[in-house]
């Protein structure tokens, strides 16, 4: 089975691309176009999708989070198999803190006694789920604690959901939070409780979201058992990743450190613990106080209430606070005609246990496209550009191998940086894209060249597909059916391009397929093979898509004519960001309005009728004037000069002629559209346009600092903010017009 999906999709890649041969490549001449065209025929007749199964195989069969010995183990087999492939290799080593428990736990004391279980069952069906050497269940980064008091249920623990609670006469503080995991990144959860006040998390996934309501449970199914549990961290990475005592620089064995865990910013002061359903069952069962709204009720069996009550619960955690050694394997091409241009392309090789989706799915594509590009190199071909495969240590505790490693090397890295494609999981599905808009072009070339192995469309009609059938409106659904361009999305975190895009201002991208890989086994025992192989992507199709995918990416800019970036696209997605938060501040301006008309009828009918009741909230202040025209200008200005940029680089290709300067120029673009002084409050984050949100985690924000404060009426703020980011747009445009 395996052999005729490989066989049938080379054959499809190939057709795809003899359909495609007098088509220009984006960033190449329409000679150099069919020379490139010919060796990416080469690169995916072999690629393999009964070798990335068995890469992923070998590389989940064992617990391997960092500092373990598998750890050290895989980083060894992979800077291994790096180097038969041609590449020069080593393993770049960094001291990095962090915790594992020592103590966990969780037990009810009224109004009956409970003590939770804390353990993941091994399961006959998988047969690496008994192994030695697993993580137990537990949040990376949470403080250490002993705390006993009345339970509260936060729902998902979102700052909507305690100004929910307010107005029901709920207050967590000195209590101890219960929350359901979803809806934002698990971080948030504790982050907001403790912001209210709380002195400890509990986390657990409700079978509503991820269980027995949404389909058959491990092993019958792919969705949550009762036992199942979500390890991950939580710390606070929207103010910066990486080792939290090193930050903004190297975490080399030898780098100045912040002198107490204690001390770090990003780091929480309470305890939280992940648990699963089945533990979670009686402690919701025992709450009193008010009935749960509709919208926050779970599966369980039971009335979902509030709380406070008689229900009080204890929860105790110590840690091993322990500096481990990060392994980051980095293998090298040298580029033949400019060494000094890096392509850097990265997946992490970590798990919090043995992770076959997270990370080993998207490893084995990568080294199975560092294999079919080893083979390129015995036929003697060269890329122009220096090739830089990355295998990262610690990203699951905080995006670690990729932060220390990027702070380590920066200021080379923005000389010669290109580009970073990141992966990560992966599974059957739609192709998801997202990274810096002037690769848009890019990438809707590859998408439209490449097909899906399910439905033998381009992956750019499978994934528009997908948005007309998702489409909410009338109007959404007529947008998506005339769409004939690639949506490359925004990207927020939670996977190792962070530091590239958001501190440094390398473009980047992060690719990957799913959405019909839908299951519970995420950062448990359970994410194994046996799971991956029936539920993830049976075949390794995806695997093999994604292999294509990524590789095409790295193969044209690594040997592009004129590096195809467009900040006309750019320009456009930046414009319709501010269109966004004008029609924001818009809709701001009439709901407080409208607010406060409301109050002050009622107002009026309370002093005409004293005998009626109320307590009315404070009036809210009117929005004031906010003024985008700097920002409208400096938009301008980069129409202007990006048309002007694109129109000479398509001359450049017409007349066949290329310099490595101009080159060098237009990948170093975007570093002109950092902030000097960073975001307020979490100055590590520095790009004007992208970064994570304060509340979100991994989702992201656009144009960040100015969304962030008008969500939180800081108008003041919102206005410096726009002056901040038409400065960087002002130095983008500048910039441009100069080259």
């Amino acid at each position: 089975m395996k052999k005729i999906i490989l066989g049938s999709a080379c054959l499809l890649v190939s057709t795809l691309f003899a359909s495609a041969q007098t088509k220009s490549i984006a960033g190449f001449s329409e000679q150099s176009s069919a020379q490139q065209r010919q060796t990416e025929t080469t690169f995916n007749n072999t690629l393999s999708a009964e070798n990335i199964g068995a890469t992923i195989r070998q590389f989940s069969d064992r617990p391997h989070n960092i500092g373990s010995p598998a750890g050290k183990l895989y980083a060894d087999q992979i800077a291994a198999r790096l180097k038969d492939y041609g590449f020069e290799t080593n393993i770049e080593t960094y001291q990095v803190l962090f915790p594992t428990p020592k103590t966990r736990l969780l037990e009810m004391t009224s109004p009956a006694a409970y003590k939770a279980i804390l353990k993941e069952p091994a399961l006959k069906e998988d047969a690496t789920s008994g192994q030695e050497g697993q993580l137990p269940t537990y949040n990376a980064w949470s403080a250490d604690g002993d705390v006993t008091g009345d339970l509260v249920f936060v729902n998902y623990g979102l700052p909507a959901d305690y100004d929910e609670l307010a107005k029901l006469g709920v207050d967590v503080k000195g209590k101890i939070v219960i929350a359901k995991y979803g809806q934002s990144w698990r971080g948030i959860k504790p982050k907001v409780a403790q912001e209210h006040g709380a002195i400890g998390c509990i986390i657990y996934s409700d079978p509503k979201d991820d269980g027995y309501f949404r389909g058959d449970v491990y092993p019958k199914g792919a969705f949550k058992n009762e036992y199942g549990v979500q390890r991950g961290s939580v710390m606070d990475m929207v103010v910066y990743p990486g080792d939290p005592l090193t930050p903004g620089i190297g975490s080399t064995k030898d780098a100045k450190r912040i002198a107490s865990h204690n001390e770090a910013v990003n780091l929480l002061k309470i305890p939280v613990l992940p648990i699963s359903y089945k533990d979670a069952q009686p402690l919701l069962a025992a709450l009193e106080g008010p009935v749960a709204p509709a919208a926050w009720r779970g599966a369980l069996p039971l009335t979902y209430h509030i709380g406070p009550g008689k229900t009080k619960v204890h929860l105790k955690l110590e840690f091993n606070w322990n500096t481990v050694p990060c392994y980051d394997v980095i293998g090298k091409i040298k580029g033949a005609q400019y060494p000094d241009q890096w392509v850097v392309r990265g997946n992490h090789h970590d798990a919090w246990v043995n992770g076959a989706a997270d990370p080993a799915s998207g490893l084995a594509s990568m080294l199975e496209e560092a294999k079919s590009i080893g083979a390129l190199l015995k036929s003697e071909w060269k890329p122009k550009r220096t090739l830089v495969y990355c295998a990262w240590d610690g990203e699951e505790p905080g995006l670690i191998g990729s932060t220390e490693w990027l702070e380590d090397h920066q200021q080379e890295l923005q000389q010669k940086c290109v580009v970073y494609i990141n992966t990560d999981n992966n599974g059957r599905g739609f192709l998801e894209a997202g990274g810096s808009h002037a690769l848009t072009p890019l990438m809707d070339g590859i998408a439209k060249e490449l097909t899906d192995p399910q439905t033998k469309v381009s992956l750019f009609e499978r994934a528009n597909a997908r948005q007309v059938v998702n489409a909410t409106s009338t109007k959404s659904k007529k947008d998506a059916l005339s769409k004939k361009d690639l949506d490359l999305g925004a990207l927020g975190s939670g996977s190792d391009y962070s530091s590239f895009l958001q501190h440094a201002g390398i473009p980047s991208l992060n690719l990957g397929f799913g959405g019909e890989d839908e299951g519970g086994e995420y950062h448990s025992i359970y994410d194994s093979y046996d799971d991956y192989r029936r539920f993830k992507d049976p075949g390794f199709a995806y695997g093999l898509a994604l292999s294509q995918t990524a590789g095409l990416a790295v193969l044209r800019m690594a040997n592009a004519d004129v590096l195809p970036f467009n900040f006309s696209s750019l320009h456009k997605t930046i414009n319709s960001y501010v269109t966004e938060l004008q029609s924001m501040v818009d809709d701001l301006r009439d709901a407080t309005a409208t607010e406060n008309e409301v109050i002050g009828k009622k107002l009026y009918q309370l002093a005409a009728d004293p005998t009626l009741t109320y307590n009315p909230p404070a009036a809210k202040d009117p929005i004031p004037y906010i003024d985008f025209s700097g920002l409208k200008n400096a938009l301008d200005k980069l129409q202007k000069n990006a048309d002007s940029l694109s129109s000479s680089s398509k001359k450049m290709l017409t007349a066949g002629t290329s310099e490595a300067t101009f080159n060098n120029k237009l990948y170093q673009a975007e570093q002109s559209l950092l902030l000097p002084d960073g975001l307020p409050r979490r100055s590590w984050f520095k790009h004007s346009i992208y970064a994570p949100g304060f509340y979100t985690g991994y989702g992201v924000k656009t144009m960040p600092g100015i969304r962030e404060a008008i969500e939180q009426r800081n108008f003041k703020e919102a206005q410096e903010q726009i002056n901040a980011a038409a400065a960087a747009v002002n130095r983008l445009a500048e910039y441009l017009g100069k080259l």
